[in-house]
């Protein structure tokens, strides 16, 4: 969560604050870091334990990790610096994780 100063119109964002789970937020950072190279497909030992999981988990799996490297190559066009870009992108992990967290299959 970026921190904020507002004043009447003027509104300027600073860096990521401390809030929340210091542990979880690294691991949401370094998790962020990997994809930014381009989604492959997985190698044999992941591709087994792919195969365990329903077609519609292996789908929304796909379709997330694609999304979160769509998200980095938006911010890279838009010549952003890689670690805004992996703040966002841990972001967007986040917000994903808690989907699959509360979805009712």
């Amino acid at each position: 969560m970026p921190s904020e100063y507002s004043s009447g119109t003027s509104r300027s964002q600073g860096s990521i604050t401390k809030t929340g789970n210091g542990h979880a937020r690294r691991l949401l950072v370094e998790a962020a870091w990997h994809h930014r190279k381009t989604y492959r497909n997985p190698g044999q030992v992941m591709h087994r334990r792919w195969e365990k999981a329903s077609p519609a988990a292996r789908a929304r799996g796909h379709a997330g990790n694609h999304r979160l490297h769509h998200k980095w190559e938006q911010f890279t066009a838009r010549k952003k610096r890689p670690v805004v870009a992996n703040v966002a992108v841990a972001r967007e992990l986040a917000g994903w994780c808690w989907s699959l967290a509360t979805i009712d299959d």
